[in-house]
C-alpha cells in the first residue's frame, strides 16, 4: 500500500516519497486505522489535560547512546525524527516536509520545515540536522554508527535543506531516520554537556522532560513548539512503568494508568474487568540470541538441533496463551522482508534434533545455560523441558540486573525479543552484521553485505525490491545461529476514557489521543 502524503510536494519529490513503503500491505488485516474508542475530538475545555502511560523507561534519553530497541516509543516523545513512521510503517515527513534523492541514488537532500527549534531555544536547522547526525556516527558509545555507516559525509546547503552524500546507492535512507538513528539531538544540549543527555532530554519532539526519576517515572509537558502540536490533544504526559500482571486491572481501576502495555497473561484479566484492550500484530520476535564464537555454538549443526528441538506451537499454546504464530525468521508475514521459504526451516522433531546432536560431534548431548530476562518467563522453562528431552542438558539463569548483553556479551545463549527495526535493512544489520548491536559472536556471513548492498539499491516501489531483500533474509537466517521463535502481539488495555489510539505495528505515537476530562 502506498499511503498518499498531504505534502504541496513536486512531481519528483512525490515519486521519491512513494518508493518509500516499508511493509506494503504489512499486517493491514490485523490493523485497524482507529481503535473502536475514537469519535469527534472535544473542546480543550472538555478533555482532561493529564495522560498516564505504563510502558518502559528508556535506558537512556540520549538516542544515539541507546542500546535497547524498545527505548524508541519512549524516545519519541521528546525526540522527533527527520521523517516519521506512519501507523502501518511507511516513511512520512516528520522534521523534513519532504526529501528528494539525487538521480543516481547516491545522495539524498531533506528539506526541513521552516521555523523549528528544540526544546531549548535552539534553532533546527540544517546545521543543527549535520551536528546530530554527525555525533551518531562519531560518538564513541554511539549504537546508531553501523547504522549510518553508509552516510559519506553530511553538507548543510541552506538553513532547511541537509544532504547526506552516500558511499552506494541506499534508497532506505528515510525509512532509516524515521527511528533512533534519525532522532535529532540539540547540539547546545550536546556540546554543552553530552553526558546529562542519558537523564535530560533535548529534542524537538511533541513533549518536552521535565522529570525524570530513573524505575520510576518521567514527567514531561507538551512542546508548543512542536511542528504538529496541534495534534498533541494533552497538556502533561506521565511515563510510567508497565504495571506487573498483580496490579494491572488496579493500576486501571484507580487512574494510576491511563494506558498500560500488558502481557499476554493479562489480556484476560483486563478484559474481565471491563477495561478495552487493543492488540496488534507488531513486528516483535521472540528469539534465542546464540554467539557463535563460543562451544558448542559454533557448529551450525548444533543451533540446528536446539531449533529443531523446540516445539514453538506449544510454546504459543502452553507459554504465550495462544498468542502469536511460529516462525523461524525475524519478519512476521505480509512484511515485504518476510521470505515464505523459510517456514518451517527446522521441523520440530526430538530425533531429527539427536541426530543433528551426534552429527555435530556430541552423541551423548550437550549441557548449555539459557539466560533469562526476567525468573518467572514461562516460555523459558518450557524451552528447558523441550530441550532436555533432545539431549541439549539446559539450565536456566537470570540475567544480572542492569547487564546489557549485547555490550557485555556474557550469555552466549540468551532468550530475547527482537524489536525489528523502521528499515529492513537496517534489522538485518543489527541482527547479522559485524558490527550489529544484537550480533552476539560478531561474525557474519560472506554473502550478506552484497546481497544487503543490492536491497538498498532498488527503490522500494521497485518490483525487484521484494525479491532482493527476501533473498538477504534468507542469507542471513540460515547462515547466522539466531534461533527464532515466534511472532508478538503487543496488547494495550486502556481506560475507556481514552479515545483515538491507533494501532502502531512499530513506534507508539500519540497525536489525537485524548482523555475524556
Amino acid at each position: 500500500m502506498i499511503r498518499t502524503v498531504n505534502n504541496p510536494l513536486n512531481a519528483a519529490v512525490v515519486a521519491s516519497v512513494a518508493t518509500l513503503v516499508l511493509a506494503g500491505c504489512a499486517s493491514q488485516a490485523s490493523i485497524s486505522d482507529v481503535s473502536s474508542s475514537g469519535g469527534a475530538v472535544p473542546a480543550a475545555d472538555q478533555r482532561g489535560d493529564t495522560l498516564t502511560w505504563g510502558w518502559a523507561l528508556p535506558s537512556t534519553w540520549d538516542p544515539v547512546t541507546s542500546a535497547i530497541g524498545n527505548d524508541v516509543s519512549a524516545l519519541t516523545l521528546v525526540y522527533e525524527g527527520l521523517t516519521e513512521e506512519s501507523a502501518n510503517g511507511e516513511a512520512l515527513p516528520g522534521l523534513a516536509q519532504s526529501w528528494t534523492y539525487a538521480k543516481d541514488g547516491r545522495s539524498v537532500t531533506f528539506h526541513l520545515r521552516p521555523g523549528l527549534t528544540f526544546s531549548d531555544g535552539t534553532q533546527l536547522d540544517a546545521a543543527a540536522v549535520k551536528a546530530s547526525l554527525e555525533r551518531g556516527k562519531t560518538e564513541k558509545d554511539s549504537t546508531v554508527a553501523p547504522q549510518l555507516a553508509d552516510v559519506e559525509s553530511i553538507t548543510a546547503d541552506s538553513t532547511t535543506d541537509v544532504t547526506l552524500h552516500l558511499t552506494q546507492v541506499d534508497y532506505q535512507i528515510p525509512l532509516l531516520l524515521s527511528g533512533k538513528t534519525g532522532q535529532i539531538v540539540s547540539p547546545t544540549a550536546a556540546a554543552q554537556d553530552v553526558a546529562k543527555l542519558a537523564t535530560q532530554a533535548v529534542g524537538a519532539g511533541p513533549f518536552i522532560l521535565k522529570t525524570y526519576v530513573p524505575g520510576s517515572q518521567a514527567t514531561l509537558v507538551k512542546n508548543p513548539k512542536f511542528w504538529n502540536a496541534d495534534k498533541i490533544l494533552v497538556t502533561n504526559f506521565i511515563l510510567k512503568p508497565a504495571p506487573d500482571p498483580s496490579v494491572a486491572v488496579a493500576g486501571l481501576q484507580s487512574n494510576q494508568f491511563n494506558i498500560a502495555s500488558l502481557t499476554a497473561s493479562q489480556v484476560s484479566g483486563v478484559k474481565a474487568a471491563g477495561f478495552p484492550v487493543e492488540s496488534t500484530d507488531a513486528l516483535p520476535v521472540r528469539v534465542i540470541d546464540v554467539n557463535n564464537t563460543v562451544k558448542p555454538f559454533d557448529n551450525p549443526k548444533v543451533t540446528q538441533a536446539i531449533s529443531t528441538a523446540i516445539d514453538r506451537q506449544a510454546l504459543i499454546k502452553t507459554a504465550n496463551f495462544g498468542y502469536g504464530e511460529p516462525t523461524w525468521q525475524l519478519f512476521p508475514k505480509s512484511y515485504v522482508a518476510y521470505n515464505p521459504e523459510l517456514d518451517n526451516l527446522y521441523p520440530y522433531s526430538v530425533e531429527k534434533a539427536k541426530q543433528l546432536l551426534a552429527e555435530a560431534g556430541y552423541p551423548n548431548g550437550i549441557d548449555v545455560q539459557l539466560a533469562l530476562g526476567t525468573a518467572d518467563d514461562p516460555v523459558g522453562e518450557l524451552i528447558q523441558q523441550q530441550l532436555n528431552a533432545a539431549g541439549i542438558h539446559t539450565t536456566l539463569t537470570v540475567e544480572t540486573p542492569g547487564t546489557n548483553n549485547y555490550i557485555t556479551r556474557k550469555y552466549p545463549f540468551a532468550l530475547d525479543q527482537f524489536n525489528a527495526r523502521q528499515s529492513p535493512v537496517q534489522a538485518l544489520q543489527v541482527l547479522f552484521g559485524a558490527q550489529g548491536l544484537m550480533n552476539l559472536g560478531k561474525t557474519t556471513p560472506a554473502e550478506l553485505p552484497g546481497a544487503v548492498a543490492k536491497a538498498s539499491g532498488y527503490a522500494l516501489t521497485d518490483p525487484a525490491y521484494p525479491a532482493a531483500i527476501q533473498a538477504a533474509t534468507k542469507t542471513a537466517v540460515t547462515n547466522m545461529p539466531n534461533v527464532f521463535l515466534f511472532t508478538v502481539t503487543r496488547f494495550v488495555g486502556h481506560s475507556p476514557k481514552v479515545h483515538g489510539l491507533q494501532h502502531w505495528v512499530d513506534i507508539q505515537r500519540f497525536e489525537g489521543v485524548w482523555v475524556d476530562k
